[in-house]
């Protein structure tokens, strides 16, 4: 967006304002999904909190390892619990991977809609979008889409400086929006600028949401706008996933489909030409729905954090796009 549309305190690309680093907070990190195997990057995830001033509490079965998981399912359970009563300023996944899903029915959710209406905020991606739709579904709460320890703050690389300013937003309660540019070749045809108001924020990873549908704790949103990211998929089976919601009804109630980043995948020679953008062609040949490209979040170094949940805008000027919750 242009400097005189831009909020002053829109985090991301777009963002115009100087940030400063936000005095000590408390940071509860656990393990609700996947083991943690790589110790290195969790030991570097924790020491670069600690050096930004922070606080951090790591929860007692953080490193435990139960098959592919983060300790069994009672173990797990407990550690979101803890996190729950915990009293932190930001309760933070130590990653993703999968597990969430088959504690659905077993979460306290009114405990964790205490926890957040007490300051706690909960933080996370991927396999984290089951519990954020679901305690969506269940208690119409906002949580945040945004880093994990391991992936983000643990990586060998410093980490991005766009996600450490947008963390700082969440931490200082300043954070107001997120801007991008959508990429040329993706972006709405001419003239189709569009401005959406005050509609449901909502989604995460792609895989996960579908993974929800026909069950309780897929929020039912209309008029929202919808944001997917996925890792590893390639797009034929993007497009599968599309396809269910869209046959399924999702995609046509709301009133913008946001699409992040989709990466890690290889195209083949027997794909021909079939992409990512023949992925988008196709969805927007079938809906009536706009779909912006290039949002800056996923399986990817530089992501904005996005309040699930919450009463949005959207506009998109030409290639310029502004996610704004200024008003929450």
């Amino acid at each position: 967006m242009s400097s005189s549309t831009t909020p002053p305190h829109a985090c991301g690309p777009a963002c115009t304002h100087e940030h400063q680093r936000q005095g000590p907070q408390h940071i509860y990190v656990y393990s609700p999904s996947g083991a943690v195997r790589d110790k290195a990057a969790f030991k570097r995830g924790i020491a670069r909190l600690r050096a930004l001033g922070h606080g951090v509490e790591i929860d007692p079965s953080a490193l435990q390892s139960h098959q592919r998981f983060a300790g069994d399912d009672a173990t797990r359970l407990a550690a979101i619990e803890r996190a729950a009563r915990s009293g932190a300023d930001v309760a933070l996944i130590a990653r993703g991977g999968y597990g969430l899903t088959r504690l659905l029915d077993q979460i306290d959710y009114r405990l964790l809609e205490h926890a957040v209406a007490q300051g706690t905020q909960f933080v996370g991606l991927s396999d984290f979008t089951a519990l954020q739709l679901a305690l969506l579904a269940q208690t119409g709460t906002t949580t945040w889409a945004g880093p994990a320890l391991l992936g983000d703050l643990g990586r060998p690389e410093e980490p991005d400086d766009i996600m450490l300013a947008c963390l700082d937003d969440l931490l200082a309660g300043q954070g107001e929006g997120a801007g991008w540019c959508c990429p040329k070749e993706k972006s709405l045809p001419e003239g189709q600028d569009i401005y959406v108001d005050d509609a449901t924020l909502w989604g995460g990873n792609l895989a996960m949401l579908c993974a929800l549908v026909g069950t309780p704790y897929l929020p039912p949103v209309q008029g929202g706008v919808l944001f997917l990211e996925d890792v590893a998929e390639h797009p034929y089976r993007i497009e599968r996933m599309l396809t269910q919601l869209l046959y399924a009804g999702i995609l046509g109630q709301q009133k913008a489909i946001v699409l992040g980043q989709f990466t890690d995948y290889q195209l083949s020679g027997h794909d021909k030409g079939f992409k990512l953008a023949s992925v988008v062609d196709w969805l927007r040949s079938r809906l009536a729905v706009p779909v912006v490209c290039g949002l800056p979040f996923g399986h990817v170094p530089t992501k904005v954090l996005l309040p699930v949940g919450a009463r949005v805008s959207l506009s998109v000027e030409g290639r310029d796009a502004l996610i704004y919750w200024g008003h929450i």
